[in-house]
């Protein structure tokens, strides 16, 4: 590790820094579990939830809200809510929704259970990719199925950094005897968006094998490219078997206000996968629709901001571990605010999240829960780290993290 300065890596004091004036102390309020599950004095970058003041327009609305009855909302749908988000699923490749075909959730883990216990049997192999975000492994393991699990390979961009990629020959193995396919698109933890030719092969795929599809969309509007997103339903091949799941969680920073969507062409298929949950699914608060509402109508411009801001922390993290950490291998995601890092070479490794949590004084999740158990140790040294926060701390977290590292001689592999 160089001790060089690096002082591009900070804001340009003349140039004004939206998120520059994030203060600990602040942000450690007592209703956040993000600051408070561990000591003060560390930074936290582990759980998905960003730093940043939720947009105005949605705070507007909360307030407006409240100055009506809070009574049952529209429980059945409310209506308002539905034409907004079809309209936004249109851009993506979901058009032609049909009346039944949009359904409102408590949220998008919710919709990973119930789409495992209403489109599989006890016992059966449900099939995914790893690593992945916890609750899909859960989602299987804890209703008595089996997970399928086909790791991601590691590949390479002509640049030579690495990218994660669809293990293709894992994934044709560990199909056999799968009736549901659950997809993470874009993808958690490594930040991948699926690209059309990969999307086209998956597909294709599906229907060899004859799978059901459930895709998990919720980082969909945390894109750092300007090319549309396709949702993996906008191929009409595959529409009829398919259930997407949404919401507003990520984008507009509101996990708290628990919703999400369960959209599909196939009306029977949506009513089949929402009656498998019967009355244990619970519905969304009125606060959540009102919120949602909001952020479709009027947070454009905050969230076009805010990716903005998200793709510079991107970048800097980059800079800084190819300058400072060059052994730590990254591949810069494509989506969402969280970076997957593979930290295998150095000695502390095989407890690498205690480690830095110790040594570093920051919080970040541990690779191996984003597997199932016989695969844990296959992720054992990376680490999610979330960046969703200001520049100057996330400067600081990455320093800290280099000092720890810096003072082990990286092995090799």
């Amino acid at each position: 590790m160089t001790d060089a300065p690096l002082p591009e890596l900070m804001p340009d004091a003349s140039v004004a820094d939206p998120y520059g004036t994030l203060d600990p102390a602040t942000l450690r309020h007592p209703d956040s579990l993000k600051w408070t599950m561990y000591p003060e004095g560390v930074i936290p970058l582990w759980v998905a939830d960003m730093d940043y003041p939720v947009a105005p327009p949605i705070v507007a609305a909360l307030r407006e809200r409240l100055t009506r009855g809070l009574g049952y909302h529209q429980l059945l749908g409310d209506p308002t809510l539905g034409t907004a988000l079809r309209e936004h699923l249109a851009t993506q490749g979901l058009t032609d929704l049909p009346e039944d075909g949009l359904t409102f959730l408590p949220g998008v883990v919710p919709g990973l259970y119930a789409a495992v216990n209403g489109l599989t049997q006890p016992g059966e192999p449900v099939l995914t990719m790893t690593p992945i975000y916890h609750p899909f492994h859960l989602a299987i393991t804890e209703q008595g199925r089996r997970v399928a699990a086909a790791p991601l390979r590691e590949g390479q961009t002509e640049g030579g950094q690495t990218r994660w990629e669809i293990g293709w020959e894992a994934l044709e193995a560990a199909a056999q005897g799968a009736r549901l396919l659950m997809l993470c698109h874009p993808h958690n933890p490594t930040g991948r968006v699926w690209d059309a030719a990969e999307l086209a092969r998956l597909r294709d795929f599906v229907l060899e094998h004859d799978l059901y599809v459930v895709s998990d969309e919720l980082h969909a509007d945390l894109r750092y490219t300007d090319a549309p997103f396709e949702a993996f339903a906008a191929d009409p091949r595959v529409r009829d078997r398919t259930i997407t799941l949404t919401g507003p969680a990520k984008a507009y920073n509101t996990a708290g206000l628990g919703i999400g969507a369960m959209v599909g062409h196939d009306p029977a298929l949506v009513k089949r996968v929402k009656t498998a949950a019967g009355g244990l699914m619970g519905h969304p608060s009125a606060l959540s629709v009102t919120a949602w509402q909001a952020a479709l109508r009027g947070g454009g411009p905050w969230l076009a901001d805010t990716v903005k801001y998200l793709r510079g922390n991107r970048d800097v993290m980059a800079a800084f571990l190819q300058t400072q950490l060059p052994w730590v291998r990254f591949s810069p995601p494509e989506a969402t605010y969280l970076a997957w890092l593979d930290l295998r070479a150095h000695p502390r490794a095989g407890d690498i999240q205690k480690f830095l949590l110790e040594e570093a004084r920051i919080a970040v999740h541990d690779g191996p829960i984003f597997a199932p158990e016989d695969l844990k140790p296959r992720y054992q040294g990376f680490i999610r780290l979330n960046f969703a926060t200001s520049r100057a701390l996330l400067v600081e977290a990455l320093e800290r993290m280099a000092r720890a590292l810096g003072a082990e001689v990286p092995v090799q592999r």
